[in-house]
């Protein structure tokens, strides 16, 4: 049994339908990622998943139980966690403040101050900058700290959305090596992402969204090797 299955999943925008029956499935261990262009529908399915979008038809599985119906906040106590695009980050609260909303769900203070020593052990910017009001930080360590705060929920998925937009190249390095050791760690992760390049280096499966279909999927290595991803998200003629 997989993971999270996405069976025929219609979701709308008011009369937009923007997710036209989509079907996925993530095994545990994994990194999927879904790839396309902008409005092809990437946003919106992990909007779906993560409860903060409602779809009108079909069944969200995660580890066994339909969750379609779930609160956003609900799905975090059942073990799924995202990193929003644009970081979604409490400005006005410390870095510390905002690990610790991270963990709001959470009685185990033991287990917090582990996970808190492991975020802090991903991203040593972090434990620098503990005290220091979030607002101020540079995007890249905001977006570190949008990924501690997922964590400190010790999700079994983690759904991340665009988390190099903005970055300079040496950050986006940082990151996507951050996502390989938060998966060899035992975290499955569902990936949106632009820098095709990037996301198909790291995940093992990958999705291609157009308008809210699903037109290609396989393994990582295939997909890059697969003309049509090559010419439309790689770059390559």
């Amino acid at each position: 049994m997989a993971l999270l299955e996405v069976n025929d999943v219609h979701a709308y925008y008011g009369y937009i339908h923007a997710l036209k029956g989509i079907s996925l499935t993530v095994e545990k261990g994994e990194i999927v990622t879904l790839i396309g262009g902008n409005g092809a529908g990437k946003t919106t399915t992990l909007r779906t998943i993560s409860g903060l979008l409602k779809p009108r038809h079909g069944s969200i599985i995660f580890e066994g139980e339909d969750i379609a119906q779930y609160r956003a906040h609900q799905l975090v106590a059942k073990g799924i966690s995202m990193v929003p695009e644009g970081r979604g980050i409490f400005a006005k609260l410390t870095v510390l403040e905002n690990l610790e909303m991270g963990a709001y769900l959470r009685k185990d203070k033991d287990g917090i101050a582990k996970d808190m020593k492991r975020v802090f052990e991903l991203f040593p910017r972090l434990a620098e900058r503990k005290n220091q009001v979030a607002g101020t930080m540079s995007g890249g360590e905001q977006q570190m700290l949008a990924i501690g705060r997922a964590l400190m929920s010790r999700p079994r998925l983690l759904l991340m959305d665009e988390p190099s937009m903005g970055l300079a190249p040496v950050l986006v390095e940082l990151i996507f090596d951050t996502i390989e050791e938060i998966n060899k760690a035992g975290t499955t992760v569902l990936l949106v992402e632009q820098n095709a390049h990037m996301a198909l280096q790291i995940a093992h499966r990958g999705y291609v969204l157009q308008t809210g279909e699903i037109v290609l999927s396989n393994t990582a290595k295939e997909l890059q090797k697969d003309p049509t991803v090559q010419k439309a998200y790689l770059g390559i003629e």
